[in-house]
């Protein structure tokens, strides 16, 4: 063990001392802060349409004259309903007691309404004023357009770092193997120690990048004021997060070296890489669809298969909330292929590792002794 985590270190160093990867690391936790801020700077002007029933219109545009408010009256509170399960209005103040919203009413709006509706009855009775009952009449949408921003953003950043890393790891296997350098390693240490001490190295550098960007971009929300609109267990979605990532770096960064080592020189490398590059494309995609959708017989299906489960669950938890036992069984099952492939890699790798000159088949190193 102690020889897996000399060459996991020596990765970890090697990466993180160069100049790129530090540069890299400050221009990603940059950008992050940039968009968690961006919904703050560039929200611009608001527009909104209210109603009445047996109500008087409330004076919100002296408190907010940036926004904009449209006004209509109802005869019951019958057609405010309807009107608000159309969306022909955003909330409708019945009898000077009540709004009636479709899911949760806008934070800003509901703000203004309390705190105008207090002051006007205020001012008018001089008494203590209950607060506006808040009514949904339509479907619990709460947090639907919060989950579904942070899923997208989970499954750029997943998508992101896991083909950055998984081609990381490739070339530079495939580095070591042209330049004879892994004949000298192999000297002291064992195919198996290699490979596992590179993987584990290479993944503590994308652990690192993950971690500054999920930090980074949680305290930036936090301040911008955006978190306020997250839904709660942020935190332990953060941190499922994480272990989903290492569970689809092992398994796509093991076929990686495996498939890296088949050949001598980093021009076949995207070729060789071709097969992996494409599952991780389609993973990719099937995830952003369950963005949209993460309930639905796809989403569903697949976030149980790997290695597509490791993106896909983890945008279903994001976007919907999910019952724990979908979470530990997908989760099972993709441990399970990680162990599968580690046996299947390192196989691969430790017969090709050694033999340079032209590319080698798969089934010809399946097949050697």
């Amino acid at each position: 063990m102690n020889e897996v985590m000399l060459v996991a270190r020596r990765e970890i160093t090697t990466q993180v001392r160069t100049k790129g990867f530090v540069i890299g690391l400050l221009i990603t936790a940059f950008l992050v802060a940039v968009v968690s801020f961006a919904p703050k700077v560039m929200g611009g002007s608001d527009s909104y349409t209210l109603g009445t029933v047996n109500s008087q219109q409330l004076p919100l545009q002296a408190a907010a004259p940036e926004a904009e408010f449209e006004w209509r009256k109802f005869p019951d509170e019958a057609a405010a309903k309807q009107a608000v399960l159309d969306g022909d209005v955003d909330a409708v103040l019945v009898d000077g007691t009540k709004v009636l919203t479709d899911g949760e009413i806008d934070s800003q709006l509901g703000v203004l309404l309390q705190s105008v509706n207090r002051e006007v009855r205020l001012g008018a009775a001089g008494v203590s004023i209950p607060p506006l009952k808040m009514q949904s009449v339509g479907a619990d949408t709460r947090y639907e357009a919060t989950r579904a921003g942070i899923a997208v953003v989970l499954v750029l950043v997943l998508f992101m770092l896991l083909m950055g890393q998984v081609m990381t790891v490739a070339m530079g296997v495939v580095e070591e193997k042209g330049s004879r350098i892994v004949e000298i390693l192999l000297s002291t240490v064992r195919p198996w120690q290699l490979l596992a001490g590179k993987i584990i190295g290479l993944g503590v550098v994308g652990l690192i990048n993950l971690v500054t960007i999920l930090i980074v971009g949680f305290g930036a929300a936090t301040v911008s004021g955006l978190a306020s609109d997250f839904p709660p267990g942020i935190p332990g979605l953060l941190a499922m997060v994480l272990v989903w990532f290492l569970l689809g770096y092992a398994f796509f960064a093991t076929l990686a070296a495996a498939f890296a080592s088949l050949v001598s020189r980093q021009e076949e490398v995207s070729t060789v890489m071709t097969p992996l590059t494409m599952t991780i494309m389609i993973t990719y995609f099937v995830a952003f669809y369950a963005t949209t959708d993460p309930t639905g017989t796809l989403a569903t299906v697949v976030s149980y298969v790997p290695p597509f489960s490791s993106m896909v669950m983890p945008v279903r938890m994001a976007a919907t909330e999910l019952p724990l036992w979908q979470a530990g069984a997908s989760m099972a099952a993709m441990v399970l292929a990680v162990f599968v492939v580690l046996g299947f890699g390192a196989k691969i790798y430790e017969r090709a590792v050694l033999r340079t000159g032209a590319r080698l088949k798969l089934g010809d190193v399946l097949r050697t002794r």
